[in-house]
């Protein structure tokens, strides 16, 4: 097997998987796009950080997430004396994933402070979404403490008082496991999961200036987190007007226990290394983070961060699906010959990588419009507004699909534990519920995005900006379909018809990512690269954005040939690519 390259034979007749490979190198998607998006001189010194991820990523994670799928974590409420400790103990196994997620690469720290692999000043969000899209190749649950880690890092410098930025934003960007802390948000109720209104918990102000916090909180994730941020109802005012923020620690200063118990573990379907737990308040001690009457709104920053990382940990979930099932396909025989030579298989697995690669551009676009946001860029602020949600409505819902064809790839053995489609599928189903359904996530996207915050005009001309390049013979039809799916969104938010959210946001989001294909392959190509991500534009355009008679077979030569090229790893000249169009 050529190092890097994909395992093309089976053991006993049993297809092969990817254990054992460099997940980084073994698919160039990534290192491909990273070119377009990062400085030289970063792009350069990141490298050797994704190829040991990339390596960990198929052995070493790979191997300890499995175990701690296995071992899930252990609540300890009392010691043996009786002693309250109200602690969550995970296996050593999900102990070594910290060490390299939180240690080793700094996910939760890159962002925030310089020093992260040894880069003099912050990472770019472009960076950090590369590694964390790398990591969920291994492992997805863990994540998300190490997003809500990064993102509590966040809320604290936008909203926070002086003091409490001084205690917690060390330890929240530590990756020395004697410092670090690890962070949370506990927002669900049982009446209150999306109706964030209907929250009950109650805060008291203290006469030395502290909170007083008094309520059950039903989904709380990272349960045996050193910290939260707690929404609850500090005024009489109702709905969430009346909803400030807190900063809830595990311990007080004394190191006693602060006053809530996890009640229980939940026993999930996927994530099943991560503590989500429930929480009962007995009046714990908390510090209220920014604007009382503000609470809701900054937690949406947290919020939007997390369906963001949820979209990029599902993109980088396709991704594994899509190696896994390639590796799969080439190894396998079936009536004399490898399944890969199908063309059935070969439909299948561009099936699975078309969504991967949707993904893919579209995280690393949002990844670099928050670049832009974040040094006070207005307009990329809005962009990003619209952009958050519709990853991470579509790239959650696919990746159920896409993995579920994966394990289909491998046949009886893809149903089977001991492989990690099973896993991939567990996990997959969740994103599509944290941090809002898809209905939800498709509304916010809709009815606030477009209609409220008006971030359509932004979002259309940042991605139309992209075409001027492009010969026109692809940007005239990825421009008409952005155009189309804009007036659709228009017409729907200003109707309000919520039966048709999902579908008007199904269609910004797949005519945008037609536009990053045109974009991303015109700009490989002129680096004297490959221009295959052009021919992806249209298979969204025939695909995602084209109406088809189902008893019709059509002709399907030029999408064979895509197919082909894709499958048989074939570089394609711009003017190559262009002719598929």
């Amino acid at each position: 097997m050529p190092e890097g390259g994909l395992a093309t034979r089976d053991r006993h007749g049993v297809a092969p998987d990817a254990t054992g490979l460099n997940l980084y190198r073994v698919d160039p998607s990534l290192s491909l796009l990273l070119d377009l998006y990062l400085p030289t001189a970063l792009r350069a010194h990141l490298e050797p950080h994704l190829e040991a991820l990339g390596e960990l990523a198929g052995g070493e994670l790979d191997r300890l997430a499995r175990e701690a799928d296995r071992n899930g974590p252990e609540l300890v409420p009392r010691d043996r004396f009786g002693t309250t400790v109200n602690e969550v103990r995970h296996h050593p196994s999900y102990t070594a994933m910290q060490r390299i997620g939180l240690g080793r690469f700094g996910l939760a720290a890159m962002v925030h402070r310089p020093g992260v692999l040894d880069w003099p000043e912050p990472l770019p969000a472009v960076a950090k979404y590369a590694f964390q899209y790398l990591f969920a190749h291994a492992e997805f649950g863990l994540l998300c403490p190490i997003s809500m880690t990064d993102t509590m890092a966040k809320v604290l410098r936008l909203y926070a008082s002086p003091e409490l930025q001084e205690r917690w934003l060390p330890r929240l960007t530590s990756q020395d496991p004697a410092t670090w802390a690890s962070g949370a948000m506990f927002m669900t109720e049982r009446q209150a999961g999306s109706d964030v209104g209907a929250i009950e918990t109650i805060a008291a102000r203290q006469p030395d200036g502290t909170w007083r916090l008094t309520g059950d909180k039903w989904f709380c994730s990272n349960a045996g987190a050193d910290a939260a941020l707690v929404l609850a109802r500090a005024t009489g005012a109702p709905g969430t007007k009346g909803l400030g923020l807190f900063l809830l620690p595990r311990l007080l200063d004394d190191g006693t226990p602060n006053r809530y118990r996890i009640v229980r573990l939940k026993d999930k379907l996927g994530t099943r290394d991560m503590a989500s737990g429930e929480i009962v308040l007995e009046g714990a001690t908390a510090y209220l983070v920014g604007d009382v009457t503000r609470g809701f709104a900054q937690m949406a920053t947290m919020v939007n961060l997390s369906r963001l990382s949820n979209g990029v940990r599902s993109a980088g979930m396709m991704r594994r699906a899509l190696i896994e099932a390639t590796i799969a396909a080439q190894g396998r025989a079936a009536f004399g010959r490898s399944t890969i030579a199908f063309p059935i298989m070969r439909r299948t697995l561009m099936k699975i990588r078309l969504p991967a690669e949707e993904a893919l551009s579209f995280t690393l676009f949002c990844a670099a419009t928050m670049d832009r946001a974040d040094t006070g860029d207005e307009t990329a602020a809005r962009v990003l507004r619209l952009a958050t949600p519709l990853l991470k409505f579509r790239a959650c819902r696919d990746a159920r699909a896409a993995i579920g064809d994966a394990m289909e790839v491998r046949g009886g053995n893809g149903y089977i534990e001991d492989f990690i489609e099973p896993r991939l599928l567990r996990d997959a189903h969740l994103g599509s519920i944290w941090e809002g359904t898809s209905a939800v996530v498709a509304e916010d996207a809709i009815k606030r995005g477009v209609e409220r915050g008006n971030c359509l005009p932004d979002f259309i001309a940042a991605l139309t900006a992209l075409l001027a390049d492009v010969p026109l013979a692809v940007a005239g039809p990825v421009a008409e379909a952005l155009n189309r799916a804009a007036r659709f969104a228009e017409e729907v938010a200003e109707t309000g018809d919520d039966g048709l959210y999902r579908q008007a946001a199904s269609g910004l989001y797949h005519a945008a990512c037609a536009v990053l294909f045109a974009w991303e392959g015109t700009a490989l190509a002129a680096r004297g690269g490959d221009a295959r991500r052009v021919t992806l534009a249209r298979l969204v355009l025939d695909h995602r954005l084209t109406a088809h008679d189902p008893l019709a077979a059509g002709d399907r030569a030029d999408e064979t040939a895509i197919t082909d090229a894709w499958i048989n790893d074939q570089v394609l000249s711009l003017e190559d690519a262009l002719d598929l169009m």
